[in-house]
């Protein structure tokens, strides 16, 4: 079993040194799911919601998030990121939203935690932006997708 990096000996909390691993590239891929009623959808969709551009505001934020993840997570370093994206779109079988979020960075460090905060405030983002007409919606699925760069190499989320 793997031992856990941010645990000393008797059990204390600290900051991983990463001072002694090599720069490289290192990019991670998060999504997230807001499931809600077809009529909110469409909403969206049409641009119609009262509070304004809901998948715009929504990948303003994710990007934000992402970049004060080391503020929100403890014990996450912070990080010069060199890319964030947050992609959205629709699913009509859900039906609802897929948020898509990437983070890239050259440095010693991974930014899995910076793609995952990035999928998971656009999802909140879109939820406080539609409640107002839909309180049932729910934000699920929020996963790593892929990461790579590192010593620990590559991972894929497997498929179903």
């Amino acid at each position: 079993m793997a031992r856990l990096t941010h645990l000393g000996a008797s059990g204390e909390a600290n900051m991983v040194d990463v001072g002694s691993k090599d720069e490289t590239q290192r990019t991670a891929v998060a999504q997230g799911v807001v499931t809600m009623l077809p009529a909110t959808l469409q909403m969206i969709l049409a641009g119609d919601s009262k509070k304004g551009d809901v998948l715009g505001t929504a990948r303003i934020a994710g990007i934000m998030a992402a970049k004060r993840t080391h503020e929100l997570i403890p014990l996450c370093h912070p990080l010069l990121l060199t890319k964030v994206s947050v992609e959205i779109e629709p699913d009509e079988a859900l039906p609802g939203l897929r948020v898509t979020a990437l983070a890239r960075v050259t440095g010693k460090t991974g930014v899995e935690m910076e793609a995952l905060t990035a999928a998971s405030v656009a999802c909140l983002t879109i939820y406080d932006m539609a409640k107002a007409v839909d309180r049932a919606m729910t934000i699920s699925d929020i996963r790593l997708v892929e990461k790579s760069g590192g010593k620990s190499g590559d991972y894929r989320y497997p498929e179903a």
